[in-house]
């Protein structure tokens, strides 16, 4: 039993499991889209009814699936807190946590549904190459993120040597500023807080410049991971033919 609950679970290429997968994710959608419905003004008791009965079977066949998963696992706690897991743990977790607690402030876990949006990178090959590509460049990004950290940091201190005697109220701390330094090095450029000195202007073309870099980078180390992680798709499924 517990080999043929594996195969429909965790098995694509067998005909239960790939009707299993399309049901999952045609679920997946339905319930996002009840979740955006949710959010109308002036929705109808019976639109509401139907909502808050539709999320319950919703949340039912989400977690029979969770307790199958648990159960076919040769390796439970790895598969309870891998990636996979615990975006099917966020998928369900709202739902039990607003029963047992009927305060306002936990309603916020609601929110946790939007999780299950990811559950449909289990059931895509193309999406599921991210999550290898994210294991291939995780030391990049890394390296990228704190690279960044201390622009931002360098940046909102030279904004505000530059820009506090003239604009106090806004370039008040280097704290403040971390917003103009983080807006400019994305390029965004929102206009709500900008240089009016001669100094700021001239920094701010050199944090502009550092920027489009900033921007680029990411996408070069994704692009270059994805199809690393697409070469290494087609060499399992090379390896795995070869077996059979």
């Amino acid at each position: 039993m517990r080999n043929k609950l594996r195969v429909l679970v965790e098995d694509n290429t067998s005909k239960n499991g790939k009707i299993f997968d399309y049901f999952i994710q045609v679920l997946i959608l339905l319930s996002l889209i009840s979740f955006a419905v949710e959010t109308l003004p002036n929705n109808s008791k019976s639109t509401i009814a139907f909502i808050e009965g539709f999320e319950i079977f919703c949340v039912l066949v989400f977690t029979i699936e969770y307790i199958l998963r648990i159960y076919v696992a040769e390796h439970k706690l790895k598969y309870i807190f891998s990636f996979y897991g615990i975006i099917d743990f966020l998928a369900i977790f709202p739902f039990y946590i607003s029963r047992v607690y009927d305060l306002r402030a936990l309603r916020a876990f609601r929110l946790f549904r939007i999780f299950r949006a990811l559950k449909l990178i289990r059931y895509n090959k193309a999406l599921n190459r991210f999550h290898i590509a994210a294991r291939i460049v995780k030391e990049e990004v890394i390296l990228f993120l704190i690279v960044t950290g201390i622009f931002v940091f360098l940046a909102s201190a030279g904004i505000y040597y530059f820009e506090n005697e003239a604009q106090p109220e806004v370039f008040s701390s280097v704290f403040h500023s971390a917003w103009w330094a983080i807006v400019t090095l994305t390029t965004v450029g929102y206009g709500d807080v900008y240089p009016i000195t001669d100094g700021g202007k001239i920094f701010t073309f050199f944090i502009l410049i550092i920027g489009v870099g900033i921007v680029t980078i990411p996408a070069g180390l994704v692009a270059s991971a994805l199809s690393k992680a697409r070469e290494i798709e087609d060499e399992e499924i090379l390896e795995k033919s070869k077996r059979k």
